[in-house]
């Protein structure tokens, strides 16, 4: 799971025929790239390679039976049998604007300060050996073209693709994989979650310059998910650097990748924009896997601390696209001319996006945060319901589980309706009975004061209708806004009270690196709170084992269950939909983002629509001009599900 910065990351589906000449446009003061409209195109699979010309770029001198030229993969596992995840009709080009709320606090992939916004920079610059689609969550080739996985389970061989290449020209080798390894276990990165995962394996081999090797010292049913998905890093720049200098001379600038983007050290403006730039001669632009994907020339990410001020700019046009995160601004304010003609799009999207944790963490080292009843007390102080229905329109369910939304979910868990009565008597019972000459709540003579750090302004609107309820109990909510790079840099020091947070989720759920004891006294890990729980313990170590999904079922339902009756978070509420509202320029897929995925993946599987633009173009100058307003909500993956009944069950 990572920390979720604010982002405002980011139409008609493109046209199989476009108009046949290229040209340039300038929109919302930026000059887009040229762009080459395409006629129409195959929608087959069949007729784009899985890996094309498998041998162009293998060494002579390493023989097939290492991989090398005329491999034929007999006695291998790989997956020729898998959908587009892009779009074929995409067009390549142009420039996608977003905003963020804050400036990062490191460009690095691993280690201290990390966030949500450093995982979707890190998929753009970096591949696995494997990836798992989205829509059937099957391994299809990455780096790697084929793989085994021994009948103990235990130990894993992969094929690197020999056309694989750095972005500096450097070929990609099996001893990639190995040192990446070693540099996700120096404990000078300050990751001990890494250490964690990446430690339930020795050492990789590399067999051949092509073949690599890697064995499970402990069964895990996780182990070849995640060694899989290990972004590989390069070892010819890897052999000059450990954990600690990499902290402090990457904090800014990236290693050399091989996926489709770079980050060019030039193009990071401190405190003001980062530029993710599409890189020339990327290996595999025309493999399957990528077709339709990764668009845009540019991705510029600009720093706007307000968000007032950041939708004002969209409806500018100086950005490209505004995730709407607010319910009132959906209802209410997304009726203006733009949107009336056509110009500016709005949607509501439904997936099967996993729910992350969301609500106001507790730190559980210190006092009263410590005492269960204080938790209680409090949570039941935070009045959800009247939330959902004055503040936020009935768009938003409560989450009552870290699993919200999910099989995963304990339907037993406590609601914790609003109930001030039953918070007094557990205040009470805790110590906290006495007043002062104020009306404050005392212990021991000392007022129940708390103080909450909060990134986002935005979340004023209830964070002082909680504040209020307190005060009027006797207890003083302090809310202390900050950057959203002070807040992380807090939370991994473990300095603070209660934090407003929210996770990004997992589609395999992985309970030990947020809730295992053996993290809860270490910072800049996901045990935030500081739980420690024996039976939480046992289950993690028993889960590794569970390689069916009816295994693991249970055994998540059983953790939810006691972090719920723990009170580790007040609990806030979840969306089953992205919402969002873009300038009609763009073409996209039918779903607008995969089925598991959220607005973050909107600059790799959209794309600007030439017929789109020169339209939307038009109708900016010319007012009495409108295009057509598409259906608010999509359900396009709801629909699939029902229509196929392919919702693996994980999902459902």
């Amino acid at each position: 799971m990572r920390k979720v910065l604010g982002l405002g990351i980011i139409s008609i589906s493109a046209l199989l025929g476009a108009a046949s000449c290229s040209y340039s446009t300038e929109t919302g003061g930026t000059t887009s790239s040229t762009l080459e409209p395409r006629g129409p195109v195959s929608m087959d699979r069949n007729d784009y390679p899985v890996f094309p010309d498998t041998d162009a770029g293998a060494d002579p001198a390493v023989p097939a039976e290492e991989g090398g030229a005329g491999f034929t993969g007999e006695g291998w596992q790989t997956n020729t049998d898998f959908d587009f995840i892009g779009d074929p009709r995409a067009v390549k080009g142009g420039i996608f604007r977003r905003h963020m709320i804050d400036f990062p606090g490191t460009l690095r992939i691993i280690g201290p300060d990390t966030t949500y916004w450093n995982r979707v920079v890190e998929e753009m610059v970096y591949e696995r050996l494997l990836g798992s689609h989205p829509t059937t969550l099957e391994d299809y080739p990455g780096l790697a073209t084929h793989w085994q996985i021994s009948e103990d389970k235990l130990n894993y061989r992969y094929r690197i693709n020999p056309n694989a290449r750095w972005s500096d020209g450097q070929p990609v080798t099996a001893q990639d994989v190995v040192a990446t390894w070693n540099f996700v276990m120096d404990p000078g990165l300050q990751s001990p979650m890494e250490r964690l995962v990446w430690g339930k394996f020795d050492e990789p081999v590399a067999e051949s310059k092509y073949i690599v090797r890697v064995t499970s010292n402990k069964m895990n049913w996780r182990n070849f998910l995640y060694f899989s998905s290990l972004s590989i890093l390069p070892a010819h720049v890897l052999k000059n650097l450990d954990g600690e200098t990499y902290l402090k001379d990457y904090n800014f600038q990236m290693l050399p990748g091989t996926g489709p983007y770079e980050v060019r050290e030039e193009e990071v403006n401190k405190g003001k924009s980062v530029t993710i730039r599409r890189r020339e001669g990327y290996w595999a632009e025309n493999h399957r896997m990528n077709v339709g994907l990764y668009n845009f020339d540019q991705i510029r990410d600009i720093v706007v601390r307000d968000e007032n001020l950041a939708f004002e700019m969209f409806k500018r046009g100086d950005l490209d696209y505004y995730f709407v995160n607010r319910a009132q601004m959906w209802v209410e304010e997304l009726d203006f001319e733009q949107i009336q003609r056509g110009l500016i799009q709005k949607r509501k999207i439904f997936n099967n996006n996993p729910n992350g944790v969301n609500g106001m963490a507790f730190n559980m080292r210190k006092a009263p945060f410590d005492d269960i009843r204080v938790r209680r007390a409090l949570k039941l102080l935070f009045n959800r319901e009247l939330m959902i229905e004055k503040l936020f329109y009935n768009e938003y369910i409560p989450q009552n589980s870290h699993y919200a939304g999910s099989v995963y979910e304990d339907p037993d868990n406590p609601r914790n309706h609003y109930d001030a009565k039953e918070a007094l008597r557990l205040l009470a019972e805790a110590g906290w009975k006495d007043r002062d000459a104020q009306g404050r709540l005392t212990k021991n003579s000392t007022p129940l004061n708390i103080e909450l750090l909060y990134a986002s302004k935005t979340s004023e609107n209830y964070l002082t209708v909680f504040q209020e309820d307190l005060r009027k109990v006797g207890i003083s909510l302090n809310l202390r806004l900050l950057t959203f790079a002070t807040l992380v840099k807090l939370l991994d020091e473990r300095n603070f009270d209660l934090v407003s947070i929210q996770y990004t989720g997992l589609v395999f759920p992985n309970p030990e690196t947020s809730y295992h004891s053996i993290l809860a006294d270490l910072n800049n890990t996901n045990n935030i709170t500081g739980i420690k729980n024996q039976r939480i313990d046992e289950i993690c170590d028993a889960y590794d084992g569970m390689f069916e999904v009816s295994e693991r079922i249970p055994a998540i339902q059983e953790i939810d269950g006691i972090l719920a009756n723990q009170h580790l978070y007040i609990l806030r509420w979840y969306a089953p939909f992205q919402r969002i509202v873009y300038w009609n320029r763009f073409g996209h897929p039918p779903a607008y983002i995969s089925r598991t995925g959220d607005h973050g993946d909107l600059p790799s599987m959209w794309w600007i629509d030439p017929a789109q633009e020169q339209a939307l173009n038009r109708a900016r100058v010319d007012s009495p001009v409108t295009m057509e307003v598409g259906p608010s909500d999509n359900r396009y993956w709801l629909e699939y599900a029902d229509s196929e009944d392919q919702t693996p069950s994980i999902l459902q």
